[in-house]
């Protein structure tokens, strides 16, 4: 099997103001400049990006967007293109979070066009997929999140897989407290890589597939020594750097 070096991204959602945005990722960067066994990245709102990014040239820590549209330019007011991300500093960006899906309409269609788009535009995609408490309980965790990879990398050839991450969310732990046991999460991690094996071959051994779903410093060594979880997609734990320091160096501790 091909090494994969885990990646852990904060994914900061509707918080944090330019100033708080800066005052974090300094203490990040100070905290987390001799980490080099995994890759680390933050997600800021898009005010912030630029600042943000201007701030972390030269680091080991990587910008990410929380969202894109998928065209480039044109009458779509309120949206921003990858191009444009990619303009003020960003290397990655997020699309098909759950949150996105349930509370502002992408579809499994959309996604891929959005992955498609964030690939176009120089930058490397991170797809979300995940199953619900009610998927999951009815047994259709595994046919919700074939059905989510299928329209996301619908366009994806395996050349471009090599600017894929996966992140498996299973709604039903997102900001929740409650975590899917290493077990569950390994379960649905090996079924996302038997999907992209079955597309792709090989290569399907060279893609990351984070976990998301409180994350912390407490589960994210144990999660992370799962044979087919490759980091992880974090939200509350991200938003305050001592947390989010404790969780890098506990997933960077699971990799030695």
């Amino acid at each position: 099997m091909t090494a994969r070096t885990p990646i852990v991204v904060g994914n900061w959602k509707l918080n944090h103001s330019i100033a708080d945005a800066l005052a974090l990722v300094t203490e990040l960067k100070n905290q987390l400049g001799t980490v080099r066994d995994i890759e680390i990245g933050v997600a800021p709102v898009f005010v912030s990006l630029q600042a943000v990014a201007k701030r972390l040239e030269g680091t080991n820590i990587l910008v990410a967007a929380q969202d894109c549209y998928w065209e480039e330019s044109g009458a779509w007011t309120g949206e921003v293109s990858a191009p444009m991300l990619r303009d003020v500093g960003c290397s990655h960006c997020i699309v098909g979070h759950s949150e996105r899906r349930t509370h502002f309409g992408d579809t499994d269609v959309g996604v891929g066009r959005k992955a498609s788009a964030v690939l176009a535009g120089g930058l490397d995609v991170i797809i979300c997929c995940g199953e619900t408490e009610a998927q999951r309980d009815s047994g259709e965790a595994f046919d919700r999140v074939s059905a989510q990879l299928d329209g996301a990398l619908a366009d994806i050839t395996a050349e471009d897989m090599a600017g894929v991450v996966i992140a498996y969310e299973p709604v039903w732990a997102i900001g929740t407290g409650r975590t899917a046991t290493p077990d569950q999460a390994q379960e649905v991690h090996a079924h996302i890589r038997s999907c992209l094996r079955a597309k792709y071959a090989d290569v399907a051994d060279t893609v990351r597939i984070q976990y998301g779903g409180s994350v912390k410093a407490q589960n994210a060594k144990e999660l992370i020594s799962q044979p087919d979880i490759d980091g992880a997609l974090v939200g509350g734990a991200a938003l305050e750097a001592a947390s989010f320091v404790a969780l890098c160096k506990a997933a960077a501790a699971a990799v030695r």
